[in-house]
């Protein structure tokens, strides 16, 4: 089984990233889990789109979520809310509208995030559900993963150090495993 962990944030020491890499070492056998992110993604313009087509970075990260088992959206937080250039990468990936069924549609989806914050994305991931409900996607309800003071619970490498955070990470990508599983 293949799954995307897509990591919202563009930053070279991401939290974000550096979950979505623990998510990828703790994910059980027999589920691999692919980590990328939404670096070289232009801003959406639509007389873009029609003048040259979507860009090669978006057909690149929309046949990569295609052809995944399951998809994980790793989200920042930004002022409560959803990142811009995140929630870029998603407008963009739905378009032209015609691929919306065959790269979201009832396709497995979790959401998880870190934040220095104290409600670890919370907002975040509330924000995404409109967008995701849009998309059709099948949508993990299982555990949660709502990683709050990330700058105290990963070490300067990007490992996540944390024994309870670590213990939800297991629970969390096992229970998204199994549930892209059908189990």
């Amino acid at each position: 089984m293949r799954i995307i962990a897509l990591s919202g944030s563009l930053r070279a020491r991401s939290y974000n990233t550096a979950l979505a890499h623990t998510l990828a070492d703790l994910a059980p056998e027999g589920c691999d889990v692919e980590v990328v992110t939404p670096a070289g993604i232009p801003v959406y313009d639509g007389d873009a789109e029609t003048e040259q087509g979507v860009p090669d970075s978006v057909r690149q990260l929309k046949e990569q979520v295609a052809a995944a088992d399951g998809l994980i959206l790793v989200t920042p937080e930004y002022n409560q809310g959803v990142p811009g250039p995140f929630k870029n990468a998603i407008d963009w990936m739905s378009r032209p509208s015609s691929d919306i069924a065959r790269v979201f549609g009832d396709r497995p989806v979790a959401l998880c995030g870190a934040s220095t914050g104290g409600f670890g994305t919370k907002s975040a991931q509330n924000a995404w559900l409109p967008t995701l409900r849009a998309l059709k996607v099948r949508l993990y309800a299982g555990h949660s993963l709502f990683v709050s003071g990330a700058g105290t619970r990963f070490d300067a490498a990007g490992a996540l150090v944390d024994d309870d955070m670590r213990k939800s990470a297991t629970a969390f990508i096992n229970g998204f495993c199994a549930f892209v599983r059908g189990v």
